[in-house]
């Protein structure tokens, strides 16, 4: 087979799938548990509300919808799906003719009990996205790309998926190895990714989570909305870079929660002058940085 029998395989695959979650609800669904879960925590936005001036339809609502659907479905639909396919069969086939390596998994997990394997590969996936969600605030271009996510103004549910397709391509080429090294499958990705959409989607969303103890462990939105604050400590490049949990950020001293954050000023400095439309977005960090 070759490079581009594995694109078109790819694109047409991906488009298979895509159809039939579109067509098929069902409990195995993707497609339609991201709509259930943020349908739910809507809910809870509208019920219980922690910024109770923040409007229902805050600003850039839909515009966030749209970021959802097209980051989790759109952007492989568009061609990302087919690349990675290309991508990792270049970089194996590169293994394999270079060093003699045919097979990635060095740690065997399959022996141990789902659960063992469930929690190893939301621990290491969760690691590895702290580092890397560092990584975007430091590095000057990869910054560029994140501010589509700072952008935000009100935070809400869908505010979790308002980013640059750029950070699909630079987190998923980082886990690719460590997660690739540990031979995991594809449900069990699929079980942590949507535990991981939910606290995400809490993480953001306008409600009051108490964590009490859990909170050395547990990411929330009243940990969460300080990393996207104007305000930020001296020379520091970002706080609270936690994903789903917060002991990264305790263990490594980059917890900052001054005070009750709920209504504190988001966004960076030229948030103000931000565009608000999905291309203007898309482009914004190839002009600034050119």
């Amino acid at each position: 087979m070759t490079y581009w029998d594995t694109f078109i395989n790819g694109f047409q695959g991906y488009a298979t799938y895509f159809a039939h979650e579109v067509m098929n609800p069902g409990w195995n669904n993707y497609f339609y548990w991201l709509i259930a879960i943020s349908a739910l925590v809507y809910v809870l936005e509208l019920m219980f509300p922690w910024r109770k001036n923040q409007p229902a339809i805050r600003e850039d609502f839909w515009l966030d919808t749209f970021y959802m659907f097209f980051n989790f479905f759109l952007f492989g639909l568009v061609g990302y799906a087919a690349v990675s396919d290309v991508v990792v069969r270049a970089f194996n086939d590169f293994l394999a003719n270079t060093f003699g390596i045919r097979n990635l998994v060095a740690i065997n997990v399959a022996a141990m009990p789902h659960w063992a394997q469930l929690l190893i590969l939301f621990l290491v996936r969760d690691f590895v996205q702290w580092n890397t969600h560092r990584l975007l605030h430091r590095v000057p271009f990869l910054w560029e790309v994140h501010k589509v996510h700072h952008s935000v103004r009100q935070m809400g549910y869908a505010a979790h998926l308002r980013y640059h397709f750029g950070e699909t391509i630079v987190y998923r080429s980082i886990e690719y190895l460590p997660l690739a090294m540990i031979g995991f499958g594809i449900q069990d990705f699929i079980l942590v990714h949507l535990f991981t959409i939910v606290i995400g989607h809490l993480n953001h969303a306008n409600i009051n989570v108490p964590m009490g103890p859990l909170r050395y462990i547990l990411n929330s939105p009243q940990m969460h909305i300080w990393h996207h604050s104007k305000e930020l400590p001296k020379d520091s490049y970002g706080v609270n870079y936690g994903i789903s949990l917060s002991i990264w950020d305790y263990l490594f001293g980059t917890v900052w929660m001054p005070r009750d954050g709920r209504d504190i000023e988001l966004g960076f400095d030229e948030v103000d002058r931000y565009p608000h439309g999905f291309f203007s977005q898309m482009f914004q960090p190839f002009k600034r940085n050119k």
